[in-house]
């Protein structure tokens, strides 16, 4: 048989190779995400804000992408549990999570994380900023700010929050650097069980999101005295910000937002980040939002949130620095 010369072979191959390229691509391409259910994991005890967002989010992740987002709630060492498990998870886009400024402030928070913030997750999308809820014990004879730095200043006073280094904590150690007063931190696994004790009289008072303490404020088990923003609360008109109330320049707020390891591919992060920027924007979540005491942010490309991941980290770790509260391990 006559051999073909290079110069005809290639004249065979050379148009086939588009229709060859075509079909690798096609090969290559991930299966149409998700194809089977999606763990979404809270680094806190259920009921609190950030689970209660979870649940929103979930629900209506199923209904967008057809699959469920099971909840699966992973509490303890102010996020780090739940994140760690995150940064190793399999970067598939089958492991992602809700998180809060934590995410940020455990970068100066402790010494040593086992794993890297910025290089080990990605932040996939900006869901809410966070005001907080300064709240009493309703036994507490205070009805206003100054009341309670009074009280703070004759008696010792101690206040919950979710964690170490949770902004619950920070908020409260904040607080007492700005007044000159002493207050006794006692951290929860969660919001919740911190209210609870609240409540029961075992702590004195806190700084909370609004959602998990809304029935308990309007049942009068707790007592609002100021928001950590310089705005008011449309869900709490007549309780004014700190910075009015006695605490000039106080102006701090939270973030709630979602995560996942930082190798998932980036048309995974890009679908996931389109589809909550786009819930969002729906009455319907915006509305539950405000319910909850959070205002909706919903934009931000991948790449943007990563610039503002790093940012956070900056602001957040003056603030542990002035408060002296850094972990060594």
């Amino acid at each position: 048989m006559k051999m073909l010369s290079r110069r005809a072979l290639l004249a065979v191959a050379l148009p086939a190779l588009p229709a060859l390229a075509a079909t690798v691509a096609r090969a290559q391409e991930p299966a149409d995400y998700p194809t089977h259910p999606v763990t979404f994991v809270v680094p806190f005890a259920r009921g609190g804000g950030t689970d209660i967002l979870a649940h929103l989010l979930g629900g209506k992740l199923q209904e967008q992408l057809g699959q469920p987002f099971e909840v699966q709630n992973r509490p303890g060492e102010g996020t780090v549990i739940a994140t760690n498990f995150v940064a190793k998870s399999p970067p598939d886009g089958y492991t992602i999570m809700m998180a809060v400024s934590t995410l940020a402030i455990d970068a100066t928070l402790y010494k040593k994380l086992p794993y890297n913030p910025v290089k080990d997750l990605a932040l996939v999308a900006l869901i809410a900023s966070v005001p907080f809820v300064l709240v009493v014990d309703p036994s507490l004879p205070v009805h206003s700010v100054d009341d309670l730095i009074k009280l703070a200043k004759q008696r010792p006073l101690s206040f919950g929050s979710g964690g170490i280094g949770a902004f619950h904590h920070l908020a409260g150690e904040l607080f007492a650097s700005m007044t000159g007063i002493k207050l006794t931190h006692v951290p929860y696994r969660g919001t919740v069980p911190a209210l609870n004790d609240l409540v029961g009289g075992y702590i004195q008072l806190m700084f909370t999101d609004f959602g998990p303490a809304q029935a308990l404020i309007a049942a009068g088990k707790l007592r609002p005295l100021a928001v950590t923003t310089t705005t008011r609360l449309a869900a709490l008109p007549d309780v004014p910000p700190l910075a009015e109330a006695g605490v000039p320049g106080f102006d701090l707020a939270a973030w709630q937002g979602v995560i996942a390891p930082a190798q998932t591919p980036s048309d995974i992060l890009a679908k996931l980040n389109t589809q909550l920027n786009a819930m969002v924007a729906m009455p319907d979540v915006r509305g539950r939002l405000n319910d909850l005491g959070m205002n909706p942010i919903g934009k931000g490309t991948p790449d943007e949130l990563a610039s503002f991941l790093r940012a956070e980290i900056v602001r957040w770790g003056k603030i542990v620095e002035a408060a002296g509260i850094a972990k060594s391990e």
